[in-house]
């Protein structure tokens, strides 16, 4: 994928750019939570600036790895992010990979609170690896953290940006404060509560893209459930785009788990998307703003439809 070209689909053509990007450097590490004796996967994407830089954590959907939504890290590490993918055992790739019965082993840990839950920590102790892990920590600007995911990684965006848990926030420091804007990808409508109490107490900006086609075989969410978090948060900024012809798995870019899961089509939109949002919200590029409210000129595709709202 071409820096320009990305950066000129998303409206910031004016932002210098080579010719063609360069892959950002990337580290494959193991860290381990001592709290819970718990290994995490992780893949670092670091950008071309030695500075602090504004940082994304990303988390994979119900059956994925860090090696997931390679296109959205590559984009915004391209684009002056430093991005930590992050993977959750227990609701990654090892669900699925040599078993038989994927679907019921699938929708068993979709099923499971107590992943749920330990997603929930995953992503707060990432959150504190990155501002005090040495080598990493002198890399990263703090008050600039913002977080995306796809699926089940959404529902983790959504959930430290505010989201109510039935039940409570059990014992976790629900939102994290430290995350100012989110990227949800294929948002996960709410269960057991009401979408306007489950939402209430969002109050950072967020980006939500979904497709027409964007339907859930373990949640039984529809297209149209995947728009409810935008038509419920009021306040912070937020946009949607709904993608004419993408799947659920159009987002995923999973290339262990078959082609379907890493077909690039709506891959650039996407990530422009994505940059164009974090720019305009996190670093307050106002070019970056007048493009998304415009609707993101060359971006999107006929049949696409982009809608912002509570930008001021």
């Amino acid at each position: 994928m071409q820096r320009r070209r990305l950066l000129a689909l998303a409206g910031l053509a004016t932002i210098p750019a080579p010719l063609a990007a360069v892959p950002a450097p990337m580290i494959r590490e193991d860290w381990t939570d001592p709290a819970r004796n718990r290994r995490l996967p992780v893949l670092i994407r670091l950008p071309d600036a030695e500075a602090p830089a504004p940082a994304v954590l990303v988390s994979h959907g119900l059956g994925g790895s860090r090696e997931g939504l390679a296109y959205l890290g590559q984009a915004l590490a391209e684009a002056g992010f430093l991005v930590l993918h992050i993977q959750h055992p227990g609701t990654d790739a090892g669900i699925w990979q040599g078993r038989a019965d994927i679907s019921a082993t699938m929708a068993a840990a979709a099923l499971d609170a107590g992943q749920a839950f330990a997603r929930l920590q995953d992503g707060i102790f990432a959150l504190d690896e990155l501002t005090r892990r040495p080598g990493l920590r002198e890399r990263v600007d703090a008050s600039r953290l913002a977080i995306a995911g796809h699926s089940y990684g959404a529902w983790l965006v959504q959930h430290l940006l505010g989201q109510r848990l039935p039940g409570g926030d059990h014992g976790l420091s629900l939102p994290d404060v430290r995350l100012k804007a989110g990227v949800a990808l294929s948002p996960i409508p709410p269960r057991g509560l009401s979408p306007r109490y489950a939402f209430g107490r969002i109050a950072r900006p967020m980006l939500h893209v979904t497709g027409t086609l964007d339907s859930g075989f373990i949640d039984g969410a529809t297209a149209e459930d995947r728009e409810l978090p935008f038509r419920s948060i009021s306040g912070p900024p937020q946009a949607l785009a709904v993608l004419a012809g993408a799947t659920h798995a159009a987002f995923a870019d999973e290339r262990a788990a078959g082609p379907r899961w890493a077909d690039p089509t709506f891959h650039a939109r996407t990530a422009g998307l994505a940059v164009g949002f974090l720019r305009a919200t996190l670093l307050g590029d106002a070019a970056a703003r007048a493009a998304l409210l415009a609707g993101m000129p060359g971006l999107l595709a006929p049949g696409d439809r982009l809608t912002c709202k509570d930008f001021g």
